[in-house]
């Protein structure tokens, strides 16, 4: 059985004059329904992306408008991807119309409005609540010495935390550009770090730009990938990081330019009343 699989590019610029070439690629399968476990999985590791949504279950309870997702890396399935989400419900908002939609998910419904604008449709999902804990001394210890960094290398006015908002990411802040744009990392060490913190999502790394602006590098390494060119997962939890400790006043609207450093300079906007996520989506060729 051929399976259709749409390929969009999630979060991207709409002032750049190829969007499709910055963003966050995505596969969407909008009918998953006769699909097994095993063949999201193949799908998913033959398409490649860093994550590819399946729409298993249309128009929930007979409603067009609600629909159970699931989201597959190429190698493992995950509870919440925000690029895919975002993705999918351009496509659907391009071929049923833009408005509301409810997906289901395995951390709970996720509210996503789609809107037609002048640089194209763009999505926004509600974040599940967030929440935020510290990190163990330890692990961040462990993870500063995997990037090359030392506590000195942080952000003195935005401590590291554990967030969540769909996806477990821990928070760093650099407070010096320069260090930012140069650690590296052993792809395979962080994996298994990752691992065994239970990390579904990414090590989320951000510079401070401006007021409320930053710029991220989100360390995804699955794969043949290192790090994630945008990530709405992470954006959502940087959005909930930012409120819990007081270091943005809602409702602040937050910019996140992610992806220079792998290629795809992407924009994420993150309004931080409510953990509202939103971005513009654009096909792939």
């Amino acid at each position: 059985m051929t399976v259709p699989v749409l390929r969009l590019a999630a979060f991207t610029d709409p002032d750049r004059a190829d969007a499709s070439a910055g963003g966050n690629p995505a596969g969407v399968v909008l009918d998953a329904s006769g699909l097994d476990d095993a063949a999201m999985q193949a799908i998913a590791a033959e398409v490649g992306y860093a994550e590819t949504a399946f729409v298993t279950e249309p128009s929930l309870g007979g409603d067009p408008r609600r629909s159970r997702l699931r989201y597959f890396s190429p190698v493992a399935e995950v509870p919440f991807c925000g690029h895919a989400t975002v993705a999918t419900a351009v496509a659907l908002a391009r071929r049923d119309g833009v408005g509301a939609l409810t997906f289901e998910t395995s951390v709970g419904p996720i509210i996503i409005q789609t809107r037609a604008t002048d640089a194209g449709l763009t999505a926004s999902f509600t974040s599940v609540d967030p929440q935020v804990r510290p990190i163990a001394p330890e692990v961040l210890a462990r993870v500063l010495e995997l990037l090359g960094a030392t506590p000195s290398s942080l952000h003195p006015g935005y401590p590291p935390r554990l967030s969540f908002a769909g996806n477990w990411h821990p928070v760093l802040v650099f407070a010096a550009q320069a260090d930012f744009d140069a650690f590296s990392f052993d792809p395979a060490a962080m994996r298994a770090l990752m691992d065994e913190q239970g990390w579904a999502g990414t090590v989320t790394t951000l510079s401070v730009r401006g007021d409320a602006e930053f710029e991220a590098r989100n360390l995804f390494p699955v794969g043949t990938l290192t790090e994630d060119p945008a990530t709405g997962s992470a954006a959502a939890s940087v959005g909930g990081y930012l409120r819990e400790l007081g270091l943005v006043r809602p409702p602040t609207r937050v910019v996140i330019r992610q992806g220079r450093h792998v290629g795809r300079p992407s924009l994420l906007l993150v309004d931080s009343g409510g953990i509202v996520v939103s971005g513009a989506a654009a096909e792939i060729a």
